[in-house]
């Protein structure tokens, strides 16, 4: 690989991971939450409160 070659995969490389760090991970860990606490909203709606 020649310098220029090298220079932009690293660009390419630093922009991938500060995408996955401020974007894709923030939204996954809402989007995982949220789903599980609709989950349980869900299910206690069927079945009931815990204990009941």
């Amino acid at each position: 690989m020649n310098q220029e070659q090298t220079s932009e995969l690293k660009s390419r490389e630093r922009n991938t991971f500060l995408f996955l760090t401020i974007f894709l991970a923030p939204i996954l860990s809402i989007i995982i939450v949220g789903g599980y606490g609709f989950m349980v909203w869900i299910s206690q709606l069927l079945f009931g409160p815990p204990g009941a």
